[in-house]
């Protein structure tokens, strides 16, 4: 009884070694002694003797690489760095296993082969082609011989992308340094137009300004001589009417400006001012005229 209960665990333990199950992210290959026993794709539950045959695991899902950056020369002598990233799946786990074994190895080749790939396109390319124009382009053909070499590989490559492009830090100072130098030579060139722009504001403003005080004066000027015209008209008309009572009535204008301004007066005895301070009734105004 013993015996065969032990027989039946050793046959448990042998079949659950036995067994092994696929899911259906993953792909795997059986070996026996470095052999080719099967290559499984699908998912399921399958068998292997243990000890003999070897199961490899793999993914079968798509897979996503990070290359190292690394500093590329354009046509025209201009240095950058670069860091891509790829998207590749397994499609041949037998091949990938006898070409680069496992995940690290896969990565590896693959970013050896982006790298030199890219180095030949950019290579080919002047800096402002390859960061404005042809970027896509570029990457299409590194993608497309990428995926052509990754073939021996047992691998498909989906796409191959930049994900980063700088410059070197001794490059990126004298960048920064000339780019700051031309804002500064812009800046320059705004503020010495912005001067000139408003210094013709400033002298067209003033033109205007002496043009509104030279209209203004010469208005004032034609209203202040249309005014002593009309009052010399006045003037003149009331003296045809009555030439006494108009002196009369100059005199009292000139006598209330004088007194007004607390002035003191010389005048000659016989000045005609003294008129009718001396005596009111010798003049030839209305009170001297004969009544009718």
């Amino acid at each position: 009884m013993i015996r065969v209960l032990i027989i039946v665990i050793l046959a448990l333990i042998a079949l659950s070694q036995a067994a092994f199950v696929i899911g259906v992210w993953e792909q795997g290959i059986v070996l026996q002694f470095g052999k080719l026993v099967s290559v499984i794709q699908e998912p399921g539950l399958y068998f292997r003797i243990p000890g003999i045959q070897e199961l490899y695991r793999f993914e079968k899902r798509i897979l996503v690489a990070d290359t190292r950056s690394q500093e590329y020369i354009t046509l025209d002598k201009k240095r950058l760095l670069v860091d891509t990233v790829s998207r590749w799946k397994i499609s041949d786990p037998l091949a990938f296993y006898r070409t680069v074994q496992d995940y690290r190895g896969a990565i590896a080749r693959l970013n050896d082969v982006i790298m030199g790939r890219l180095r030949q396109e950019i290579a080919n390319q002047n800096f402002k082609e390859f960061i404005r124009e042809k970027r896509e382009k570029i990457m299409h053909e590194v993608t497309v011989g990428t995926a052509e070499a990754a073939k021996g590989f047992g691998i498909i490559v989906v796409d191959v992308r930049i994900k980063r492009v700088d410059l070197p830090d001794e490059v990126q100072a004298s960048v920064f340094a000339r780019m700051k130098a031309e804002r500064e030579r812009i800046a320059k060139r705004y503020r010495a137009e912005g001067e000139e722009k408003a210094r013709e504001i400033r002298a067209e403003a003033e033109k205007d300004k002496e043009i509104i005080l030279a209209r203004a004066y010469k208005e004032a000027e034609t209203l202040r001589g249309e005014g002593d015209a009309e009052a010399a008209g006045i003037y003149a008309e009331a003296y045809g009417k009555d030439e006494s009572f108009y002196s009369f009535v100059r005199h009292l204008e000139v006598y209330e400006k004088v007194f007004a301004s607390g002035a003191t007066l010389l005048l000659r005895p016989d000045s005609k001012l003294m008129e009718y301070l001396e005596s009111p009734g010798s003049g030839q105004g209305p009170a001297s005229s004969p009544a009718k």
